[in-house]
């Protein structure tokens, strides 16, 4: 993925406009940190804007590169963030519940988290031919995916006050499986489960070929979905109780 995110042609889509919705949350909200973690923006969309706004941004990959985050891990000594976006990562995570539980560390009291990735509905098309392709002993082909009342409640049980689930999604054309394959390996959206099923045989991806085939449009392309899940919440201190 990051090889091929270098290319000028390269496929960002979905990265951007995570990145731009997350921009126009915070335009919305009129929240303007100070000390700002963006992990995993690709564009480098949303660090530039922050900066641009007079914030000191700390951008992170959860994967890549000398500034490595393990969104699973504790995230620094101490919290002092005021905003945290993740961009497309909180999907792969082995321990999710975890993960956001160390965001919501990492922030400062009156802080504001804003997660996207891709959640549960996403696909559906290429599931549909990879179902035809697999035949009556179907394989692994896709990690399990959030939905938006999953996302909800995993929000309020991780400690975020004041929590907004919501949903959009993507549709974009493609004239061909490889096409549409290829794009989602580019922008780092392929299979990555542990024990993913077998690799297409010839026999496998002709039936493939022939699934996207028979659900081609007038025009011979197929058009493909992808939901966007976008969780967001506050830092606010617990109140004592009154007596």
């Amino acid at each position: 993925m990051a090889l091929a995110q270098t290319r000028p042609d390269a496929p960002r889509y979905i990265a951007q406009d995570m990145a731009d919705d997350v921009l126009d949350r915070l335009g919305f909200l009129r929240h303007d940190p100070r000390r700002a973690l963006v992990i995993g923006d690709w564009t480098g969309t949303v660090a530039a804007a922050l900066a641009a706004s007079g914030a000191a941004v700390d951008a992170r990959d959860p994967a890549l590169g000398p500034a490595v985050l393990d969104e699973e891990a504790p995230i620094g000594t101490t919290p002092g963030y005021d905003f945290i976006a993740s961009l497309g990562t909180l999907d792969t995570v082995n321990d999710l519940p975890g993960a956001l539980v160390h965001l919501r560390r990492a922030l400062a009291d009156g802080g504001l988290m804003i997660a996207s990735f891709i959640g549960a509905g996403s696909l559906p098309a290429l599931r549909a031919i990879m179902l035809d392709a697999d035949g009556e002993r179907p394989s692994p082909r896709i990690h399990p995916l959030v939905d938006v009342r999953a996302g909800g409640q995993l929000l309020q049980r991780c400690g975020f006050a004041d929590p907004v689930i919501d949903s959009h999604h993507i549709d974009v054309r493609f004239r061909s499986l490889g096409q549409l394959v290829g794009d989602l390996r580019a922008q780092g959206l392929g299979n990555c489960l542990a024990r993913p099923g077998a690799p297409l045989g010839k026999a496998a991806l002709a039936r493939a070929q022939a699934a996207f085939a028979a659900r081609a449009e007038a025009d011979g392309k197929v058009t493909e979905r992808f939901e966007i899940l976008t969780l967001s919440g506050w830092a606010k201190p617990l109140r004592p109780p009154r007596f």
